[in-house]
């Protein structure tokens, strides 16, 4: 484990997803909304650090992702990508950057990459949104895809709930992701669908697959980073592990802290001038 913890790794690059999935290797995400989170998830190794629409929730205690603005998301990406030397760093474009126009979201994709610094863009959608994304590839933009439960549509879906459970759903999302392949994504997040469609997806597409709730056959996982630290502790769906107990841990520390105030025991004369 230790072996990972170094920020003095190699660069991770959007080509490197390819060579990594050819060679078996899982690639590992976390997302991050600001500088100090993102240079400690770095020094810990991952390959890449999603800059997610999710700050909506994480951040700004929104019940959805749709609030977040474009200004907002570059904002957070330009302070995760400060921080970052290992990780590649992908920020996604939120709900009503892309939606109108191709030539909007080429636009917005454009101005992300050049204010933020970040190393790729991610978007959600299939088929229909591919033109699009072929365009911003050409323009020298790495781009990820996202299929499944994509969040941004939460109000057309109805919910949270599993996507692709249905035989047809699960024939358009094989094609959507070959749809994404073929504009030339360099992977794609699958989140909340079966794990045996995600794993027919992983075997269709030359790209990389980002689970979320999608089993262990993608080629990679992604989660929250606060979900996974344990600090939001009424949030427990199946896909989570919780690899620490971070709220508890910080409580605690913040109360002990409270309590030496009080007391005056903080700050005792070592810690005084």
């Amino acid at each position: 484990m230790s072996g990972y913890l170094s920020t003095s790794k190699k660069k991770i690059t959007a080509p490197l997803f390819f060579e990594m999935k050819r060679n078996g290797e899982k690639i590992s995400w976390l997302t991050a909304y600001d500088y100090t989170t993102a240079s400690i998830i770095d020094a810990g190794g991952v390959d890449a650090i999603l800059v997610g629409d999710s700050a909506s929730n994480v951040m700004d205690g929104n019940m959805t992702t749709l609030p977040i603005t474009v200004d907002e998301m570059i904002y957070h990406a330009r302070s995760v990508a400060r921080a970052v030397n290992h990780a590649l760093v992908i920020c996604d474009m939120p709900f009503g950057s892309y939606q109108v126009s191709e030539e909007d979201g080429l636009r917005n994709a454009i101005r992300i990459m050049k204010e933020s610094g970040v190393d790729a863009v991610k978007i959600e959608g299939g088929a229909e949104i591919a033109p699009m994304i072929k365009r911003m590839v050409d323009a020298g933009i790495p781009v990820s895809g996202h299929l499944g439960l994509t969040p941004q549509s939460v109000h057309k879906f109805g919910g949270y709930g599993l996507r692709a459970k249905d035989e047809d759903e699960a024939e358009k999302l094989i094609a959507d992701a070959k749809a994404l392949d073929d504009a030339g994504c360099f992977c794609i997040v699958l989140e909340k669908v079966p794990a045996a469609l995600a794993q027919k997806v992983t075997e269709s597409v030359s790209c990389a697959t980002i689970g979320i709730g999608a089993g262990n056959c993608c080629d990679g996982q992604v989660l929250v980073y606060a979900d996974m630290l344990g600090m939001n502790p009424s949030f427990k769906p199946k896909f989570l592990r919780k690899y620490a107990d971070m709220y508890n841990v910080m409580t605690s520390a913040i109360a002990q802290y409270v309590s030496d105030v009080k007391s005056t025991d903080f700050p005792n004369e070592s810690e005084s001038y």
